[in-house]
């Protein structure tokens, strides 16, 4: 079984999550990415944030709120995504780059719109109470 290892920022205001969308799709990730070779897990979010979503993760605040795994979006039948997920403080105006086309704040009413694994944090998100509903 292969597995796409991923590392994520897991972000929530208001009862909403930020999203991240590529240019040309239609589905909702997490933003964050792929580890390049030996980056830690904070130094590949600091990185992939920044590169995408044009802010400054603060580093220090950086705690681990999860690991998701499930069938990776658009990829052959067993293949999973591993998705280790931090919260973390940023400094900066949030805006879409690089290859994003835009950002999102999903409630768990767009479930239906994300990637299986992020599907299952929104769900998680939303038995704990922390998630909208609409």
């Amino acid at each position: 079984m292969t597995a796409i290892d991923k590392v994520a920022w897991l972000h929530v205001v208001e009862g909403r999550v930020l999203a991240a969308r590529s240019a040309g799709k239609d589905t909702w990730y997490l933003p964050g990415g792929k580890r390049e070779s030996g980056e830690s897990d904070v130094e590949t979010l600091v990185r992939e944030i920044a590169e995408e979503l044009s802010v400054a993760l603060v580093p220090s605040t950086a705690r681990l709120a999860g690991v998701w795994a499930a069938q990776a979006h658009g990829r052959a039948d067993g293949v999973l995504v591993r998705m280790t997920c931090y919260t973390a403080g940023y400094t900066g105006e949030l805006r879409a780059s690089s290859e994003i086309e835009s950002i999102g704040w999903l409630s768990h009413a767009e479930r239906d719109q994300v990637s299986p694994a992020v599907g299952l944090i929104l769900d998680e998100l939303h038995a704990r109470g922390e998630l909208a509903t609409c």
